[in-house]
């Protein structure tokens, strides 16, 4: 039986938002799997965790403020990055943590 879980952060989606997600999802592994005979065994748990638990970048997830910041963090590096790295050692060389 196909077993997926889906963690979300807490109060983001509505109960009917959440049935969609499943259905979708149940779909999507009916597909996969071949047959409409699997569309009942297929098992979508939608777990909802507290936003104290939640951390972006090291930081405590704070909603739409924290995804904010992220996304210039994000930007802010993507642009400072020198050249087109490709490997690991590539990204340490030209981006080294900050001390």
């Amino acid at each position: 039986m196909p077993f997926v879980n889906i963690k979300l952060v807490d109060g983001v989606f509505t109960p009917e938002q959440k049935h969609e997600l499943a259905a979708a999802i149940t779909d999507v592994m009916v597909k996969f799997e071949g047959s409409e005979a699997f569309r009942e065994v297929v098992w979508v748990l939608i777990e909802e965790l507290h936003t104290d638990g939640w951390h972006i970048g090291g930081r405590p997830f704070e909603g739409p403020r924290s995804l904010m910041q992220t996304l210039s963090n994000s930007k802010d590096i993507y642009e400072s990055i020198d050249g087109s790295p490709t490997t690991r050692a590539e990204f340490a060389k030209v981006m080294p943590l900050k001390q």
